[in-house]
């Protein structure tokens, strides 16, 4: 018997991290958070006690929530926790929220409290949704004024009881409800820029930093994505490109090459064939196109000293030819002639002292959520310190920027003119 996927796993668990909308449950000790994600999910999976401070680090639930889809829900420490290690705590919650695309703050039988109104205060100082989830209710319900609070400052609210599983249906419809609509509607990876049952060429370099045994997340998912569209890919080496295209009857309406050949790909496809890289479609699947590209300009004008921060969203095996810290930096310097120094960054992490960096260069992000490297980049803006991504710094080092934003560039003006 062949071994395929089994079909009684849980829906979410297949789908990709950076695909699930983050869902983080925050509020103070023993307010019942880890009930509440018992009770959403309908599973004993977080550990509910009596004793303040059970839950210290995140624990993460991947969950099908229709109709949103995968989601991962995320029980954090109290923010009211104490101590030395509670403050480590606490700071981990607040990261949680950091890359959250909502959050339930939930709230027991005391009603809101300074510390709530303080969460209140950051999470609309991040521009992040969240409901007020008033818990217990079978013990008491919410008082006037925190009702009136509520409805005084516009905030969506719900009373519920996690231990006797009251409201689960009714918050799931709120949650929904909440979740930002940008989030939710449908997004293109690279399926605006081909028509459907069109071929596009997907170009995949196999070197030492290539997975055994498979590709990469973004070229899976630009293959499937393809699939979904009922387009032709092709996938091929560069080695094999010339070759391929001699070959074609038919132009490809589309070729989207790995950015770490772009220049020798970019030498072989004519002009009149629309080219990219994975990365560049990441730039704006994952973010914002047109602040990477301003960044990436910014490599004109290095000096000697200029510090750039190369941040990775998640860890893995360095390789001696390893793309983030030895051939960028590499790259770099033989670009400007300057003597630049590079620090390197991994996880959800994210420096207080940005202002240090002359640039940011972010990973492609395929395993953070969009919310998350949106609030990278608009933190990057705030600070006035330049971002760019691996894969539109490497088209514009090699000198081919221009064209390789230029279909991402023309899809977006069609858009608006429809």
């Amino acid at each position: 018997m062949c071994q395929g996927v089994n079909p009684e796993t849980n829906p979410a668990q297949l789908t990709p991290r950076g695909m699930r909308y983050q869902i983080a449950l925050v509020g103070r000790r023993n307010a019942g958070k880890s009930s509440l994600l018992n009770m959403l999910v309908g599973q004993q999976v977080a550990i509910v006690s009596d004793v303040k401070g059970t839950t210290t680090d995140a624990v993460a639930k991947a969950y099908e929530l229709q109709p949103i889809g995968a989601v991962t829900f995320f029980d954090t420490a109290g923010i009211d926790d104490v101590g030395m290690l509670g403050k480590q705590r606490v700071q981990a919650t607040r990261n949680a929220l950091y890359r959250a695309d909502l959050a339930l703050l939930v709230i027991d039988e005391q009603g809101l409290t300074e510390h709530d109104i303080q969460l209140v205060d950051e999470m609309t100082a991040l521009k992040l949704p969240f409901v007020i989830v008033f818990n217990k209710m079978d013990k008491r319900m919410p008082a006037t004024d925190d009702l009136s609070f509520c409805q005084l400052n516009n905030l969506p609210h719900i009373s519920v009881s996690a231990s006797k599983r009251y409201g689960t249906s009714q918050l799931k419809q709120l949650i929904a409800e909440y979740m930002p609509a940008e989030l939710t509607a449908k997004a293109n990876i690279a399926a605006d820029l081909y028509t459907n049952g069109a071929h596009i060429l997907c170009v995949v370099p196999i070197d030492t930093a290539a997975p055994t045994g498979r590709l990469i997340l973004p070229q899976v998912q630009v293959l499937r994505e393809a699939l979904d569209n009922n387009a032709i890919a092709t996938v091929v080496k560069e080695s094999q490109l010339q070759q391929l295209l001699a070959s074609l009857v038919n132009p490809p309406a589309l070729i989207i090459s790995d950015a770490q050949v772009i220049k020798q790909v970019a030498s072989l496809v004519p002009e009149s064939i629309p080219l990219t890289t994975f990365s560049t479609l990441f730039a704006r699947f994952k973010g914002d196109l047109s602040p990477m590209v301003s960044g990436a300009n910014t490599l004109d004008n290095l000096t000697d000293g200029s510090k750039i921060l190369i941040c990775e969203a998640c860890s893995h095996n360095v390789q001696e030819d390893d793309i983030g810290r030895v051939k960028l930096p590499n790259w770099i310097r033989k670009y400007s002639g300057k003597d630049v120094s590079f620090d390197v960054l991994s996880g959800h992490d994210f420096p207080e002292d940005l202002e240090q960096y002359t640039l940011v260069i972010h990973c492609g992000a395929c395993m953070f959520n969009r919310t998350e490297m949106l609030r990278r980049i608009r933190e990057c803006e705030r600070r006035n310190v330049p971002i760019t991504n691996y894969g539109v710094a490497i088209s514009k080092l090699q000198g081919v920027l221009p064209r390789i934003v230029g279909p991402l560039l023309t899809a977006n003006t069609r858009l608006c003119s429809q």
